[in-house]
């Protein structure tokens, strides 16, 4: 972009730009830090974020905010809008596979052997070993009192097996 072409805009349009500028910055400060390691940015701006993640004040956060918008101007938006887009479409293809992945942890952890049974009929080519082990400990964190850490490796195994079925 040249000087002559900010000049041949409109106030109404730069301002438009920098809002969609800013609302871009807004979807990275909602991202997890795996995630926002993927986007290609500046450090100045990845700083800029994880500092809008510890505040706590409003008034802060919307300063925190527009001084984001103001870094995405020189950032290659382009490239962190790509990246961005990618994400949102494997979540849209991840969806119904988390749904069922949800269902069958819940089926799997709640009702007991007989529904490891329907599950291995139904879906014979799973791991069955790695299954069992991974019921095993979620069970015995559940038992415990335990943070959800085995829970969610069994989640994220079976939305990965459904989500890889679907593949086939």
């Amino acid at each position: 972009m040249t000087e002559y072409d900010d000049l041949s805009k409109s106030k109404t349009q730069i301002k438009k730009e920098m809002h969609e500028l800013q609302r871009l910055g807004e979807q990275l400060t909602e991202l997890s830090k795996a995630r926002l390691a993927k986007v290609p940015m500046g450090e100045t701006l990845r700083e800029a974020i994880m500092t809008f993640t510890r505040i706590k004040s409003n008034e802060a956060r919307r300063r925190q905010m527009q001084y984001i918008g103001k870094l995405m101007r020189s950032a290659d938006h382009q490239a962190i809008s790509a990246v961005l887009n990618r994400f949102k479409e494997r979540d849209q293809r991840h969806l119904p596979f988390e749904k069922m992945a949800e269902d069958w942890r819940n089926r799997l952890l709640g009702e007991g052997t007989g529904t490891q049974g329907d599950f291995f009929n139904q879906y014979p080519d799973v791991d069955h070993q790695q299954l069992r082990q991974l019921l095993r400990d979620a069970s015995r964190e559940i038992k415990n009192g335990k943070p959800p850490t085995n829970q969610r490796k069994l989640f994220r195994y079976l939305r990965d097996f459904f989500s890889q079925k679907a593949q086939d």
